[in-house]
């Protein structure tokens, strides 16, 4: 039985492990981001219609 082996398949278990789990971490921050990105609309959405929160509502006719 090889030791340096066993060793190394070891180590490269856990590289494949680390990559693994970057990989997982940027999708959740991607996904993070995407949400904070969308909140920001909602809330700028929010924003412009609490300015004139009556605009569109009436119509003026004179007859």
């Amino acid at each position: 039985m090889n030791i340096s082996s066993v060793g190394n398949s070891g180590i490269g278990l856990q590289i494949s492990d680390t990559r693994s789990m970057n990989a997982i971490d940027i999708a959740m921050l991607k996904k993070s981001l995407d949400v904070v990105e969308e909140n920001g609309d909602m809330i700028t959405q929010m924003m412009e219609r609490s300015v004139n929160p009556n605009i569109g509502g009436n119509i003026d006719i004179r007859l």
